[in-house]
């Protein structure tokens, strides 16, 4: 097989998916040097900088291309304040020209962001499963640990009463506050007036990477850190599911504050973070479908290009602050690849592949088109620009939807998702009967280790042919099977091995186990 990570489909859209991405990828990709250490990483899509928020899911994308997945997060964690606290983002360029010129480093925290330090743990966490240095990590958990020590402690970020993360009433993730048109501009610090809540995808963060920490401890043999931070993990989902969840979807703000916005229904609004929560696990399956069947309903009624709204319905203009932010713009009711990459990822996981196949290919019909990716569009497709975002920049290669994108189509129809690090655990789920492909190449491969997984998926009359390729890897297979049918026997090289069929949904699939080393042909036998 070719090195380096691709798909060899006979499908344009498929095969061209992973380069055309890896162009926008490469297109952020900046350098910088800091008290003399050189710093790698790649930049937010409306400014020159590295925000922590974006890098830690562009690496979702990135680590297949970049070899250098540590300096940056290193220097977050330098940074990082005594009592725990992640900056932001920090730049060495001038972000407001031309008042503001000089280069001189600069660090920010926007103070009403309650997400920071679950996305240090997660971007952590998958540059380690890419490059697989755990001494690297190790020294890592500390900063790790006291970040989200923070989180759980500091009364601008954890309610006594719920026992979950607030923030103050911003739009989903994003960092600017409602004030009640008391401010006259964007709101980004917490004073006397600030409107608390709960904004339900910053608990499914820290869920996540509470999770994240657990699994760490257990792999590095520390069982009782490990028990602390899973039973913290089920006791916030446990209330997140309890306080936010309102029958068909997460409530966008659970208010402790009292505050009313008139011309809006705020208890109609769809907000970003939901299929990130099913993502990150905090939902059910029912709910995963809940959520997943409420977007359908959505894009049936609505009349923009796409569904994969940040918010819907939006706030009225302007309310926020900045005049620019009328309904439809940017994350009040803007067109955001960054949620269409987490819903069909989502759209796959919980039975509705074909649905995940159709964000794909929409996707890939619109960078075709054009070339570009944006971070937002308008409702009728006219992408964001510097003219109607609050941003400094608005560029044409964002890498933060375009990597969500591409981890969907790389762990949800492709279908390796890593369980551990260097693909020495994981889930393969080809899906590629879902697209009409009965014959795929494939190869995923981690740029800063070499580390790789590899396989060749044959769908022949009433069996399927798996070519596996790996130097090491325990497989949890999970295969989805031709319509109406079930596996009838299981064979890995050539040695009958238990399985289970199981239904999601409508969707057909075998479960089965397999430790391979080098090459390992598996046969799976099915009937109507």
């Amino acid at each position: 097989m070719n090195e380096s990570t691709h798909v060899k489909s006979g499908r344009q859209e498929f095969d061209d998916f992973f380069p055309k991405i890896r162009s926008f990828l490469e297109a952020n990709a900046l350098d910088i040097v800091i008290d003399g250490k050189h710093i790698r990483g790649y930049r937010t899509p409306d400014t020159k900088s590295f925000w922590i928020r974006d890098y830690s899911d562009i690496l979702r994308g990135v680590r297949y291309i970049e070899k250098d997945v540590k300096s940056l997060i290193e220097h977050f964690s330098e940074t990082q304040a005594k009592n725990g606290r992640i900056f932001d983002y920090f730049t060495t360029f001038p972000e407001k020209l031309p008042c503001e010129q000089e280069n001189w480093t600069k660090y920010v925290r926007v103070p009403v962001e309650a997400d920071v330090e679950y996305r240090f743990v997660k971007a952590a966490y998958l540059a380690w499963q890419a490059c697989g240095d755990d001494p690297w990590i190790l020294k890592l958990l500390p900063s790790m640990e006291k970040a989200l020590q923070y989180v759980l402690s500091h009364p601008w970020r954890w309610d006594e009463n719920t026992q979950l993360v607030k923030r103050a009433y911003t739009i989903d993730t994003w960092d600017f506050a409602y004030t009640g048109v008391s401010h006259d501009w964007l709101q980004f610090q917490i004073t006397d007036d600030t409107y608390w809540g709960i904004m339900h995808g910053d608990n499914s963060g820290y869920y996540e990477a509470f999770r994240i920490m657990a699994q760490l401890y257990s792999f590095f043999g520390n069982p009782s850190r490990a028990r602390v931070w899973e039973e913290r993990a089920a006791a916030l989902k446990e209330k997140m599911n309890k306080i936010c969840w309102n029958g068909r979807f997460y409530t966008h703000f659970v208010k402790i504050t009292p505050v009313e916005i008139e011309v809006v229904d705020e208890s109609t609004q769809l907000s970003l973070s939901n299929p990130m929560n099913i993502n990150r696990g905090v939902a059910s399956h029912a709910q995963a479908v809940s959520i997943i069947q409420e977007y359908l309903k959505r894009r049936e009624i609505s009349r923009s290009f796409a569904e994969w709204f940040s918010i819907d319905p939006p706030f009225p203009d302007g309310i926020f602050g900045d005049n620019r932010l009328i309904k439809g713009a940017y994350v009040n009711g803007g067109i955001m690849p960054l949620v269409g990459g987490e819903l069909a990822q989502a759209a796959f996981d919980h039975g509705y592949e074909a649905y995940g196949v159709d964000i794909l290919q929409r996707y890939s019909d619109m960078i075709a088109k054009t070339g570009e990716t944006f971070l937002w569009y308008f409702p009728d497709g006219t992408p964001s620009s510097m003219e109607t975002s609050t941003s400094p920049e608005a560029t044409p290669t964002d890498a933060w939807g375009s990597s969500a994108m591409l981890y969907a189509f790389l762990e949800g129809l492709v279908g390796v998702e890593d369980e551990l690090k260097l693909f020495q655990k994981i889930r393969l789920s080809p899906r590629w009967l879902a697209a009409g492909v009965d014959e795929v190449e494939v190869r995923v491969e981690y740029k800063s280790s070499g580390a790789f997984i590899g396989y060749s998926f044959r769908c022949k009359g009433d069996h399927i042919l798996i070519d596996i390729h790996s130097p090491y890897s325990n497989i949890f297979f999970h295969v989805l099977l031709l319509e109406d049918s079930r596996a009838t026997a299981v064979n890995v090289d050539g040695h009958d091995t238990e399985f289970a069929n199981e239904r999601i949904e409508q969707s057909p699939y075998v479960n089965f186990l397999a430790e391979i080393k080098g090459d390992s042909l598996i046969k799976i036998q099915m009937a109507k």
